[in-house]
């Protein structure tokens, strides 16, 4: 069994120890991306993008992911999973991290991984336009059903439990009302003042 590792991205790069199957893990600027190797150094991996509602052209859909192509993606609930070579997928990231849901016996909470080659496939056979959510059908989601058979996203769980604690954190909405009404009495009421106090609002519920 593959035990988990994190390599610099240098290293890896040029030595290229991953195998068909596994399942890399890049930092993003908030969230961590995921793929699956598929060999000769290709990864597919499964990103919103908005651009195949507006183009068919293969050179543009093929080039490399914006972060505009990313955001609007995601308001149109639209993604791809493609394959792109392992320096595109890395796109910068200081560690490639592998199989890091992996437990030592080969189990994420019971559910063992699957033959590497069952997983590559599984992989390759998703390839192409599918519905995207942030929460419920993410890159996540899509490696931990190539890999388990069983689509999990431990960083959706993770922000729903927050969202919860802040829900339920009922002092968190008395500092909020008491801002806005102190904004708007100074002030006066405008759209400026309404978004500054969301914009407080929802740091102090974070922080709470």
């Amino acid at each position: 069994m593959e035990m988990s590792k994190e390599l610099p991205k240098g290293q890896e790069l040029r030595g290229c120890a991953y195998k068909r199957g596994d399942m890399l893990q890049v930092p993003r600027t908030i969230f961590t991306h995921f793929g699956i190797y598929l060999g000769n150094r290709r990864v597919a991996h499964f990103l919103p993008d908005i651009l195949p509602l507006l183009t068919n052209d293969q050179r543009l859909l093929t080039s490399v992911v914006t972060n505009t192509r990313l955001i609007l993606g995601c308001m149109a609930r639209k993604g791809t999973v493609r394959i792109d070579c392992l320096e595109d997928f890395v796109y910068g990231a200081p560690v490639v991290r592998v199989n890091v849901l992996d437990s030592e016996d080969g189990t994420l909470e019971g559910l063992n991984s699957l033959p590497p080659e069952e997983v590559a496939q599984r992989a390759e056979h998703y390839l192409g336009d599918l519905v995207y959510s942030l929460l419920w059908n993410n890159c996540e989601h899509f490696v931990t059903y190539c890999r388990y058979g069983t689509a999990r996203s431990l960083q959706t769980d993770k922000l729903c439990a927050f969202l919860k604690r802040c829900i339920r954190d009922r002092w968190s909405i008395l500092p909020s009302v008491l801002l806005g009404l102190v904004f708007t009495s100074y002030f006066g009421p405008s759209i400026i003042v309404t978004l500054l106090t969301a914009i407080m609002s929802l740091l102090i519920w974070m922080a709470g």
